[in-house]
């Protein structure tokens, strides 16, 4: 690979994954997180650990990590000047649907100010390509599936899903008015090893394990459209150099890309794996669709394939037993 990558939210679920590999493939990387505590700040180090033992492999100043907020002009702009990455692969941000609703002045400053500052130092340091984190929460309550991303996303039901929104807006007036091509990624559902404590696989396998009940919304009339880390990754790696926006007849030099497993599976289906995989029944509390929730995800992902080649590989019975076997080394279940 043999380039620089900045890559924002290193320590997070997603960032880990990807440094790691790119470690793994020769590139050099910057890590960039303000290791916050929306969730615990021990599997953040542990993710770390992680990406430091790959570092170590792969050689002397292969990685290089900043402790700081998005927010932070000054540490950004010191880490552009003297680390000049090529390619800057935005995964910082507030996280979490359901939290956005009753923090939002969180989501403002991170996902709004903090992006700002990004595409600032992007268009001055004249970087090759931005890549970076959109949502499925976008598409709000549209009713066609599967999503594509010429629908309208105009009528978000969250704050979340409206910083990304906005952020792809941002992206797109960056790419005009500078020449900086920028790659929107709209993910769908990622789940695996290392995951966000508060995303689905983490809550239902940790109650399953304690024998805790499991909050099941909408009554269990769910479907999500779920992403195993590593396929995210490859098809962020693919995107890196095969988007759109790298293309001489894209102007501006914009894009955004669905990026799933193009197959909504059923919430009751999701838990019965999970059920399988540990050999124990979930206690199911049925309740109702939460506000800022949407029923059914589905990714349409025809152009991702189309120019990179991207497949996502993993089945959700095979990654849901690769997370249960990765959760049950990490805390210790025998």
């Amino acid at each position: 690979m043999g380039k620089t990558y900045l890559v924002t939210g290193a320590a997070g679920f997603i960032g880990m994954h990807l440094t790691k590999r790119i470690l793994e493939s020769g590139g050099r990387v910057i890590g960039y997180d303000n290791m916050n505590d929306y969730y615990e700040v021990g599997l953040k180090k542990a993710r770390l650990d992680v990406i430091y033992r790959a570092a170590d492999n792969a050689g002397a100043d292969s990685f290089k990590f900043y402790e700081e907020c998005l927010t932070q002009t000054e540490t950004l702009d010191r880490v552009f000047a003297d680390e000049k990455p090529s390619v800057v692969i935005n995964l910082a941000a507030q996280a979490g649907v359901r939290y956005s609703i009753e923090n939002p002045d969180v989501y403002i400053q991170s996902n709004i100010v903090g992006f700002a500052n990004i595409l600032e130092m992007c268009r001055h340091y004249k970087v090759e390509h931005l890549i970076y984190a959109s949502s499925s929460s976008v598409y709000g309550s549209n009713k066609k599936t599967p999503f594509s991303t010429e629908d309208r996303v105009d009528n978000p039901i969250s704050l979340y899903a409206a910083t990304k929104k906005a952020n792809e807006l941002k992206a797109h007036t960056y790419s005009h008015l500078y020449g900086l091509p920028t790659t929107g990624l709209r993910f769908f559902t990622v789940y695996g090893p290392y995951g966000r404590p508060d995303m689905a696989a983490f809550l239902f396998l940790s109650a399953i394990l304690e024998g805790k009940p499991i909050n099941v919304y909408n009554n269990g009339d769910m479907k999500r459209d779920f992403t195993y880390i590593d396929d995210i990754v490859s098809g962020i790696l693919a995107v890196s150099t095969n988007s759109a926006a790298l293309r001489e007849d894209c102007r501006p030099p914009c894009h955004v890309y669905n990026i799933g497993n193009n197959k909504p599976e059923r919430l009751l289906d999701f838990i019965g794996y999970l059920e399988e995989h540990t050999g124990k029944e979930a206690i199911k509390i049925f309740m109702p669709l939460q506000q800022g929730d949407v029923k059914e995800t589905f990714a349409d992902i025809d152009d991702l394939i189309k120019d990179t080649g991207f497949q996502p590989k993993t089945p959700l019975k095979v990654g849901l037993l690769r997370f249960v076997d990765w959760y049950k080394d990490f805390y210790g279940y025998s």
